[in-house]
């Protein structure tokens, strides 16, 4: 793999100041890429586009001033950030309220219904309104919209809906439950406590810790699961029956992880957003 840095200063040119942009390395917390620009978010320090030119510019037009950035999404694009103010979307060069006034953490459009978790449970956007939907009495984190299921992980563990017979199940699992995925047809969350929680299909979760690596997240791409660590960035692996965790890139904290033509870009806590080329895998 081919390694790049986003905060060297001959790709980053220099501030205003004349200070190459890596005197600056606030700890990023979530990224997305997006055609030529790059996206990147820092609790405290706002949202910044980064163009194909290396040129960084803070997005900061309607956007509270006291506001702490979640996360990031991009729908229909458009630019979302999940943030303590509530949600907000970017467009013509300026931050916009959705309407959406209660603390977010997470947010995705699905066939034309937004859907986002929220400090008072997970919300739906329909017919130019939002509306409480479920889970109203926790904190969700994030949520998974499958065929048959709705799960959502929240601050007291994870809650799955079954359409088909109509019923919730609740398990209570005593971690927040901050980021969800499937793998090979278990469910998948990562806890505020570093953990890997792995269910058993029998509904029992499995917590699994992984040395003393601490879990940021989980990220699913092209049917892989990525784990975001305070060591780096990992594959999920499935060897002799047992999870493991293939390195990917090691050495320095990754929050969060967005993958485009063939490349990660990955926001890290000291070292400034990185970059790495991905080989094919055998």
């Amino acid at each position: 793999m081919k390694e790049h840095s986003y905060d060297k200063s001959e790709q980053l040119g220099s501030t205003e100041t004349g200070r190459p942009w890596n005197w600056m390395l606030f700890p990023f917390s979530s990224i997305i890429a997006a055609g030529e620009s790059l996206y990147a978010a820092s609790s405290g320090h706002g949202i910044y586009e980064i163009s194909g030119s290396g040129q960084w510019e803070k997005l900061s037009a309607g956007m509270p001033e006291q506001a702490n950035t979640n996360r990031l999404q991009m729908h229909s694009g458009l630019l979302q950030a999940c943030t303590n103010y509530g949600l907000f979307q970017f467009d013509n060069g300026k931050w916009s309220d959705t309407g959406l006034a209660v603390p977010c953490y997470q947010y995705r459009l699905l066939g034309g219904t937004g859907y986002a978790a929220t400090e008072y449970g997970l919300w739906i956007h329909t017919q130019d309104k939002w509306e409480q939907s479920s889970c109203t009495d926790r904190r969700v984190y994030d949520f998974l919209n499958l065929p048959q299921y709705l799960i959502v992980g929240h601050d007291q563990g994870i809650s799955l809906y079954d359409r088909f017979m109509d019923s919730w199940a609740q398990f209570e699992l005593n971690r927040a439950v901050t980021s969800l995925s499937v793998f090979r047809g278990h469910l998948l969350g990562s806890s505020d406590k570093g953990e890997l929680l792995v269910g058993d299909k029998k509904g029992q979760f499995d917590r699994i810790r992984f040395g003393n690596h601490f879990i940021f997240g989980i990220k699913n791409f092209n049917k892989e699961i990525y784990v975001c660590t305070d060591h780096g960035l990992f594959r999920l692996g499935y060897i002799k029956e047992r999870l493991m965790l293939l390195s990917v890139k090691l050495g320095f904290p990754v929050t969060d992880v967005d993958l485009q033509g063939g490349q990660f870009y990955m926001a890290t806590l000291f070292n400034g957003i990185q970059t790495l080329d991905v080989q094919p895998q055998l």
